[in-house]
């Protein structure tokens, strides 16, 4: 059954993606562009998100307590199932086109969103690839980080080692100091951008593409919502780690390797017959 739309909003809307954009990211294994959504958009979804955020961090414990993992971020996931106004926003069709175009796929399906809120004073995130993490048999995957405001220097935007989705070392390394050491040793070659971000602009980042995030200097959190698309006629690999049996369980419930990764949890987010 498809899921009932309301009338088109900025949400729906195709953004115009240029060829060279496109072969930017295929390049780079990165985008950052601008304007994706205008302010009051971004205002509208981040008080939904923020409410969830707060809730949840008031059961985290204090920074000093917790992992290199732990200090990164706050991480909700899969937040479209606990609130109707998240759900319009993990379901936007210009989000997920762009998703689809970048990757040059007939169809995406959701893998999962969540939140990635970096506390005042919170540290660095490693550099790691996501994909590490996922089930999946094929390399179209891709990560959209939508800033919920504007994210300078000093707030820890996410980096990006330009080209870095080809290197095959340090893909078994899970985000840690380890991966932060090894990996940065990995890609001294390659370009890294770390740029801030301003309000409404989204970054698309491979699944593969090695990225991090410094640590947040000022006494505001950094809200970010994501969301992760795979190829929608993608299947699933066999799991190779816990953390492969862990997302399999949580993210693709019912499926099974070699089988489509279409859980209901994967609903198609976008395909080109609709457009």
């Amino acid at each position: 059954m498809s899921h009932p739309r309301p009338a088109p909003t900025l949400l729906d809307l195709p953004y115009t993606l240029s060829t060279e954009a496109i072969a930017q990211f295929q390049t780079a294994g990165f985008i950052k562009l601008k304007e994706v959504f205008d302010a009051s958009t971004i205002a509208h979804y981040r008080q939904a998100i923020v409410a969830k955020v707060e809730e949840f961090a008031r059961q985290a414990p204090p920074l000093s307590e917790r992992t290199t993992y732990g200090k990164a971020f706050l991480q909700l996931e899969n937040l479209w199932r606990t609130s109707a106004v998240i759900e319009e926003f993990t379901r936007s069709r210009r989000l997920a086109r762009l998703a689809a175009e970048l990757m040059g796929c007939d169809r995406v399906r959701l893998y999962h969103d969540q939140a990635l809120c970096k506390e005042a004073g919170g540290g660095l995130t490693p550099w790691h690839a996501d994909q590490h993490y996922w089930p999946l048999a094929t390399d179209r995957t891709v990560t959209a980080w939508v800033p919920l405001q504007a994210v300078p220097a000093e707030m820890g935007p996410l980096a990006f080692a330009a080209g870095s989705q080809r290197i095959l070392s340090g893909r078994h390394l899970a985000i840690s100091d380890e991966s932060e050491r090894e990996i940065g040793l990995t890609i001294k070659d390659c370009p890294v951008n770390e740029t801030p971000f301003d309000v409404g602009e989204v970054s698309f980042h491979a699944g593969w593409t090695f990225h991090r995030a410094g640590a947040n200097r000022t006494d505001r959190i950094r809200h970010v919502m994501t969301v992760i698309y795979h190829d929608g006629d993608a299947t699933v690999a066999e799991p190779r780690s816990s953390f492969h049996v862990n997302d399999l369980a949580n993210w693709m419930p019912g499926c099974v390797p070699g089988g489509l990764a279409a859980s209901p949890l994967n609903p198609v987010l976008w395909d080109r017959s609709w457009a």
